[in-house]
């Protein structure tokens, strides 16, 4: 068996595989650790480890081989990865962000590579896009991209078949690219302003709108769906943003299809798909024709499978 774990601006997942592409099982789901010591983090991994493997009768030590789908940014220092997320790291935008915390990263691969003999770890929107390319809606698709909504806003890309990972396995990071430079209140947690994620990411909807009586995305989702003139104004201003990062996506790499998920849009992909296909597919049909946005094939399990994914085979 072997260890999958999904570590995301909200919680961390861990579940059990035999690598050859059946279901996760086991699964262990809690809130991320954000306090603490740096160390936190791994401790909480390791411990969710351990509980899977006695749910499941597993022997501990049988578990050498783990896939790591965590959320980013990645740092490297002294050669082993770090995670510099801003919805984890207190200390990329202080203290106006609200999180527990004054830490910058937080070591991952050094200590879970003392307790795995293989580890693999990828950025979660890559380990995703791996998935879907498996199992999902990416099936023999050469030219794609997995965009998730959720939390944070975050893609993995594939440009002829090939994945881009970037100097520091970073490529792909769409939500921290600038959208508006208007400083009033756009405070992204990795201390840019006005970029994709400070707009439109989930914790940004309740940052930004709560005043105005939508405590969450979720509220306000609900809100326009029900037919909400402000709401539905709202949801229409969010879809423009994420569906310009979605053609520059295209336009950068031409791409055939892109597969989107993150609870964000998985619960209302209804009331989104059809805003954010028609926010690109209206620029340069040269580019644009025939490109299509879908729903994750893995849906709200993706980021499961994304983990599994990396211990494939």
């Amino acid at each position: 068996m072997k260890a999958c774990i999904d570590i995301g601006g909200t919680k961390v997942a861990v579940s059990l595989a035999d690598g050859a592409g059946g279901q996760p099982i086991g699964r262990r789901a809690e809130p991320t650790a954000t306090t603490g010591d740096r160390g936190a983090l791994v401790r909480q991994v390791l411990r969710l480890v351990q509980e899977v493997c006695a749910a499941q009768g597993v022997a501990e030590e049988q578990v050498t081989q783990a896939g790591v789908s965590s959320c980013g940014p990645f740092l490297h220092v002294a050669g082993r990865i770090e995670v510099a997320n801003p919805n984890i790291c207190g200390g990329l935008a202080g203290p106006a962000r609200g999180l527990p915390n004054d830490w910058t990263s937080v070591p991952l691969e050094a200590p879970l590579a003392e307790r795995f003999a293989q580890l693999r770890i990828e950025n979660d929107a890559v380990a995703a896009l791996e998935a879907e390319r498996l199992w999902g809606a990416l099936q023999g698709v050469p030219h794609c991209a997995y965009v998730t909504w959720s939390t944070g806003v975050g893609a993995g890309l594939c440009v002829d078949g090939r994945i881009l990972r970037g100097k520091n396995g970073n490529a792909g990071h769409a939500g921290h690219t600038f959208a508006s430079d208007d400083p009033v209140g756009l405070l992204c947690g990795c201390g840019n302003w006005g970029d994709v994620e400070a707009l439109v990411a989930g914790n940004a909807v309740q940052r930004r709108f709560a005043e105005r009586g939508w405590a969450d995305a979720a509220a306000l989702m609900q809100a326009a769906s029900g037919g909400d003139k402000a709401a539905l104004a709202v949801v229409d201003e969010l879809c423009r943003v994420l569906g310009r990062m979605l053609y520059n996506l295209v336009a950068l790499l031409d791409l055939q299809r892109i597969s989107l998920g993150g609870a964000v849009f998985l619960h209302n992909r209804g009331l989104l798909l059809p805003r954010l296909q028609g926010e690109v597919s209206r620029h340069l049909p040269a580019l644009t024709d025939g490109v299509q946005l879908v729903p994750a094939g893995l849906g709200l399990a993706v980021g499961d499978y994304a983990a599994m994914a990396l211990v494939h085979g």
